[in-house]
């Protein structure tokens, strides 16, 4: 005790108690604040590249992902669907896909890196809705004479074929976007990244 009559530890004790506990409050209260500084992993997820697995894909079937909030179809052709795509040229408003909506590497006449595997954004180029995958056997159903299977926007009508290219005579005015892709084993894409891709 001090000649006043004042406990010196105990102010001690006091002070050095005071200043941890308001240390620790700045410090927890900071905590928060930072951590929204710095981008959440879904802001981080939606721009960028997906890695798809594509070994279990069958002929025929089509897979979905999301890339940048957006719909990725991933088709898997066989033979029958390849021959088949030409036979439509004459029926497709951009054949030879010469408008850019689609990578150099996938400028081709299916629209691909490797032709059994069609990769595109699952939105119609008309004005921005999902169209539907119609299997050439389902086509009566949709009112689709003739159809040899592709995708069909029930909004406004548009058809596109199993390449992603648009039918003369509907609203959308351009094939499907391939997004960039590249391959990273023969099961494995990734989507949203093409640096990898050989030119």
């Amino acid at each position: 005790m001090s000649v006043d009559g004042i406990d010196t530890n105990r102010r001690r004790f006091l002070t050095t108690t005071a200043t941890v506990v308001g240390g620790a409050g700045a410090v927890a209260t900071s905590i928060p604040f930072i951590s929204t500084l710095s981008p959440s992993a879904k802001t981080k997820a939606i721009g960028a590249p997906v890695e798809v697995e594509i070994g279990e894909l069958q002929p025929g079937k089509l897979k979905t992902v999301l890339w940048q909030g957006k719909p990725v179809w991933i088709l898997r052709r066989d033979e029958k669907t390849l021959e088949g795509i030409k036979s439509l040229d004459a029926d497709v408003r951009d054949p030879s896909s010469d408008e850019q909506q689609q990578p150099e590497y996938a400028k081709n006449e299916y629209r691909s890196v490797k032709p059994e595997y069609l990769i595109v954004l699952g939105l119609c180029t008309h004005l921005g809705c999902s169209p539907t995958f119609v299997e050439a056997e389902d086509g009566a159903s949709h009112n689709l004479s003739g159809w040899k299977g592709g995708f069909f926007c029930p909004c406004h009508g548009s058809r596109f074929d199993l390449a992603g290219r648009v039918f003369k005579g509907v609203p959308a005015p351009r094939n499907l976007v391939v997004p960039p892709h590249m391959y990273l084993n023969d099961t494995k894409i990734l989507i949203g990244d093409d640096s990898g891709v050989l030119s």
